[in-house]
């Protein structure tokens, strides 16, 4: 896998807080489908970021275990009693055993040792694991031309390590996986827009190449916004499966 030094997001913290999009609530259903109300519920968040997954978790009643090593990450989090933080990875949570009813990544699973993650993920789940993950829909011509350029400026093979472990997690889980796929589209503003791109670790944040990529995302926004918005097609993709 790609390698991912805790301290890999701390300087795109504050962005990734700010503008990363949430999951759509048909796809959080879908994970969650037949569980059971969500208030009786314990979620294991893995990767858990700034804390995005968890906080729509905890709105429903769930208690989460955010677990993230990245420390800058986990201070942008805004508090929840019904949230507790764990400094632990995606292949050493630090949970006991058994002791969540869903282990679960969004938009994560791809940082980890596949093998080592799935059998932790078993480990401490005692019903359901699962993986989230959103990706552009570039049947859309915005996302298209969006996703062109990150390519363009991209200096890593994330993406498509994020394409490849879809099936990864599928072959890993076992034969129960079930996967759905749910539409929905982020609003950004300009500021919004670059702010997203900050965020993202395998685009250029300093020098001339960020300055020449913030240039070009400026110009599309220009061409595509309405009413001084974009809207940003995306597909979220679940696959779950029995612990």
């Amino acid at each position: 896998m790609i390698d991912h030094p805790p301290e890999r997001f701390s300087a795109r913290a504050g962005a990734y807080a700010q503008t990363r999009p949430g999951y759509p609530p048909e796809a959080l259903d879908a994970l969650l489908e037949g569980l059971g109300p969500p208030e009786k519920l314990t979620i294991a968040d893995i990767g858990a970021g700034t804390g995005i997954a968890s906080r729509l978790f905890a709105e429903r009643g769930a208690t989460v275990f955010a677990v993230e090593p990245n420390h800058s990450m986990a201070e942008q989090a805004e508090p929840d009693p019904r949230i507790e933080w764990i400094d632990g990875t995606g292949e050493d949570t630090r949970l006991p055993d058994r002791s969540v009813d869903v282990a679960a990544a969004f938009q994560a699973f791809h940082w980890f040792d596949p093998t080592a993650a799935i059998a932790e993920f078993k480990r401490i789940s005692r019903r359901r694991i699962a993986m989230l993950q959103y990706e552009r829909d570039e049947s859309d011509p915005f996302a298209a031309a969006y996703g062109e350029l990150v390519r363009r400026y991209a200096t890593e093979r994330i993406e498509p390590k994020r394409f490849e472990v879809l099936n990864t997690f599928a072959r890993l889980a076992g034969s129960s996986c079930v996967r759905s796929e749910h539409r929905y589209a982020q609003s950004l503003d300009r500021g919004e827009l670059l702010g997203r791109m900050a965020s993202t670790s395998y685009l250029p944040r300093d020098g001339a190449q960020a300055d020449e990529l913030r240039d070009e995302a400026s110009a599309l926004f220009d061409r595509f916004a309405q009413r001084g918005r974009i809207s940003l097609a995306m597909t979220c993709f679940v696959l779950r499966a029995d612990a």
